[in-house]
């Protein structure tokens, strides 16, 4: 089945801050960042945002044609260094009185390989009830693509047991340090050489 992507832009801001929100209010670490249902309800859509913000000014954002998954990717130099900054503002745009909006930023920073130029993929979101139709794989795919024609690695933390196994099948490793998050679920950082023909 061939899936049809283009890059986003801001007119789609609102549509992937939507397929984000919808696909991660769920999710174990977003369970964990806003621990009580309503105010993850609530609150969770303003973190959505100010991803999709960082994202659509310094990565890319793909998009599927019909508006149902998107991926959040960052080119990272290989001098970059750590955020020192970003977890702090984050916070206190989003949930000024949340530690925890703060502490994911800094842990995940904390773990962030660093000395190779890669592509980060931030995030992935599919609308729920199109989840298991291949739209992560072909999203994922268009990227890792041209990481292979360029030989570029890639990198990024799976948050669930689900999206673990699915990035291994696209040739991602699990670098062996998982992130356990205080008195909460596992994250899993994982590498991805590019595949030579």
């Amino acid at each position: 089945m061939g899936v049809a992507i283009r890059a986003a832009g801001e007119g789609d801001r609102e549509l992937v801050v939507r397929l984000l929100d919808e696909a991660f209010q769920d999710d174990p670490v977003s369970n964990w960042v806003f621990p009580g249902e309503e105010h993850r309800r609530t609150t969770h859509p303003g973190l959505m945002a100010a991803f999709t913000d960082i994202v659509l000014a310094a990565g890319r954002v793909d998009v599927t044609e019909d508006g149902s998954a998107c991926a959040l990717w960052l080119s990272v130099p290989a001098d970059a260094g750590h955020d020192d900054e970003g977890p702090a503002q984050l916070r206190a745009a989003v949930d000024p009185d949340n530690e925890r909006v703060e502490l994911i930023g800094r842990l995940t920073d904390g773990i962030h390989p660093t000395g190779r130029a890669h592509e980060y993929l931030w995030m992935i979101g599919v609308a729920p009830d199109r989840q298991g139709e291949g739209l992560g794989t072909a999203l994922i795919t268009h990227v890792l693509d041209r990481c292979d024609r360029e030989s570029l690695p890639a990198y990024l933390e799976a948050s669930n047991a689900r999206s673990r196994a699915l990035y291994e099948r696209l040739g991602f490793e699990f670098t062996g340090r998982p992130l356990d998050l205080p008195d909460g679920p596992t994250m899993w950082p994982m590498w991805r050489e590019p595949r030579t023909s």
